[in-house]
């Protein structure tokens, strides 16, 4: 197994010296010595690049003659469903309306039961959260048109 020379050996050994920084300067065969170069000057020998035109990049697209009706839908911003009447305005019939709210039986309800069942409550009192409201899901409808505009779920 080698190992490295010991330290007395190795101070013998000579090896060439970097050279100094003014060897070094102007020495780089990719930079000429002297500093940094000028900046070319326009002259009129030399030939000049060809104008490009400022128009489109891609030229326009045909449209076809029979397209397709694309019907919008509106997203209403801030239009949240709660447990509380909302003034919306209906997509289906236009009119600002604050919607009439529905009550059904939902996770919340079902859960409460399932709980309450678990703790003995088996003798019809895990019924009790079918008969409120604040454990129900609640449909926005529009009072208008009857439609659904939201829902919303309490679990």
């Amino acid at each position: 197994m080698e190992s490295a020379l010991p330290m007395e050996t190795a101070a013998l050994v000579e090896k060439p010296l970097p050279p100094s920084y003014k060897e070094t300067v102007g020495t780089n065969p990719q930079y000429p010595p002297g500093g940094p170069m000028p900046y070319p000057t326009t002259d009129s020998n030399q030939p000049q690049y060809p104008a490009q035109g400022h128009g489109p990049m891609y030229p326009p697209q045909p449209q076809p003659v029979n397209a397709p009706v694309v019907q919008t839908v509106y997203v209403q911003p801030g239009a949240v469903f709660r447990e509380a009447p909302a003034q919306v305005l209906c997509p289906v019939c236009s009119q600002t309306v604050i919607t009439q709210l529905e009550y059904t039986s939902g996770a919340l309800a079902w859960l409460s039961c399932v709980g309450l069942a678990c703790f003995g409550c088996i003798s019809g009192c895990c019924l009790i959260p079918f008969c409120v409201d604040s454990l129900k899901d609640v449909t926005h409808r529009c009072p208008n048109c009857k439609r659904t505009l939201g829902v919303y779920k309490r679990i």
